[in-house]
């Protein structure tokens, strides 16, 4: 992988970042290293972005509504979906809560998981101040119930793709848990790869999101593309 600093640079939404729109929801292709909602970097969020493009292509002078509905780590790439409405947040909101939006993430290792395809359920307790998560094999207290399924999809120069499908939605989940299988994300430090990414990036991305539109009742698919980084591109042909 070819490893170059990453510095913070600070950009406009465009078209090009869309990956589906209509009056309810827009869905945006997340750049590793763009944080959803502001913290205390200073560093422009995704949503503050998003509502200014929506401001703009509208023409809306007092600017517009936008609802965060779920998150991605800040090193994580892939489709994050985004309320206009509050109609559509609430809605959206409890789908989540309910388990009906289907995720599909992609992650590449350096070593091959066994069995090769499973079901992983952990019991996971994040410390606020270090922002680093524990999973334990049985419940303990504080803890909460994570589970996904995984399946290894592809091979390339000793890298290994894995397909995530997340049953629950917790906090560094899928980092976390392909670490205790033996399968640490490749640049993802904090959950056991050797080394970081000068990029502030890991290779996990959120590839697919399949719900029932809130208002419409329609079946909705998001497909994001992978970065251009002269990485993921060797991978997509491996994906579903």
């Amino acid at each position: 992988m070819a490893r170059t600093e990453f510095k913070y640079t600070n950009y406009d939404i465009t078209d090009d970042d869309v990956l589906y729109e209509d009056n309810h929801l827009i869905a945006i292709n997340k750049r590793a290293g763009d944080i959803v909602q502001v913290d205390d970097t200073g560093d422009e969020s995704l949503d503050d972005k998003v509502k200014k493009y929506i401001a703009k292509k509208y023409n809306k002078p007092n600017g517009a509504f936008l609802g965060v509905v779920h998150r991605l780590d800040r090193p994580v790439s892939g489709v994050i979906l985004f309320a206009k409405t509050s109609k559509a947040l609430e809605r959206i909101n409890q789908m989540f809560k309910s388990r009906e939006m289907h995720k599909t993430y992609y992650a590449v290792v350096r070593n091959r998981p066994n069995p090769i395809a499973g079901n992983l359920v952990h019991y996971l307790i994040k410390n606020p101040q270090k922002n680093v998560t524990k999973a334990h094999d049985r419940e303990v207290a504080g803890s909460q119930r994570s589970e996904l399924n995984y399946k290894l999809v592809g091979e390339l120069n000793g890298y290994y793709l894995i397909e995530v499908d997340p049953i629950t939605g917790r906090p560094h989940q899928i980092r976390v848990q392909l670490s205790t299988l033996g399968c640490p994300i490749v640049g993802d430090n904090k959950y056991g790869y050797p080394r970081g990414s000068l990029r502030k990036s890991i290779c996990l991305h959120a590839r697919r999101l399949q719900f029932i539109h809130p208002i419409k009742k329609e079946p909705i698919l998001i497909t994001a593309p992978v970065p251009q980084d002269g990485f993921w591109e060797k991978f997509e042909g491996m994906m579903g």
